[in-house]
């Protein structure tokens, strides 16, 4: 399951041009991924920390470079995920890499056994914050498909009261039991938490796309704050294996 929230990361402003006061983005995350991180990053600490208090001779330089190369690669793919969104861009922040992506230099938003945005050059960007969940769909499947059966029930029980009202008009007593049966799917279409979320991106590119703020070039940075310490975490553990 995937919420939004708002950022806590700088607030940006607005290009030359357009309004001038700062504006916060948008932020999903998958709340999942999340704990899933702060437990996996909690057990190698534990462990690692023993290790490195108990053990003897190489243990404890092995358990450091553990550390040193597990760590970051937890962090970069559980809890560093996440996607900002604004009125005039979109910044996809990967396990690897972070993507800025103006509305206007955005093709498609895509769902399938995952959630991608295509630029205008037809590169396609994984959104790791927004996961895809088969279980989540078939839920909102089930919960769709009880939704209209149950308004389908009410149609019909208005209409067989109408046939045989007892005194009572059954154009009036069928109204108010399909009336009943609507307000089961009164919310709309059921949809997985991540599917909405697409929606909703969806939804802002086709009305920002054409705008002279959300124009602009794709931006790629890979961020080595991950990458350098986990090589060298694994560049210390093959130096340590080769020692012997």
């Amino acid at each position: 399951m995937t919420t939004p929230d708002p950022s806590r990361e700088p607030e940006p402003t607005k290009p030359a041009g357009t309004a001038t006061t700062p504006y916060k983005d948008r932020v999903y995350r998958s709340p999942a991924g999340v704990v899933g991180g702060v437990l996996v990053l909690a057990l190698v600490a534990w462990l690692g920390i023993d290790a490195v208090v108990v053990g003897e001779g190489r243990t404890p330089w092995l358990a450091l470079a553990t550390m040193l190369f597990l760590a970051p690669l937890v962090f970069a793919y559980t809890l560093r995920p996440a996607l900002f969104v604004n009125d005039d861009r979109l910044r996809v922040r990967n396990p690897l890499r972070l993507i800025v992506l103006p509305w206007g230099q955005v093709a498609s938003l895509r769902s399938g056994f995952s959630n991608e945005v295509v630029d205008d050059s037809g590169t396609k960007y994984q959104l790791w914050a927004l996961p895809v969940s088969v279980r989540a769909r078939s839920k909102a499947a089930r919960q769709e498909a009880r939704a209209a059966r149950a308004a389908d029930g009410a149609g019909r029980s208005g209409a067989g009261r109408g046939d045989g009202g007892a005194g009572v008009p059954g154009g009036v007593v069928g109204a108010a039991d399909l009336g009943a049966g609507a307000a089961l799917a009164a919310g709309g279409p059921h949809r997985a938490e991540t599917d909405r979320a697409m929606d909703e991106l969806r939804e802002l590119h086709e009305r920002r796309q054409g705008e002279p703020g959300a124009q602009g070039e794709v931006t790629v940075r890979w961020a080595y704050e991950i990458i350098a310490p986990a090589v060298a975490g694994a560049v210390l553990l093959a130096v340590l294996w080769g020692l012997g």
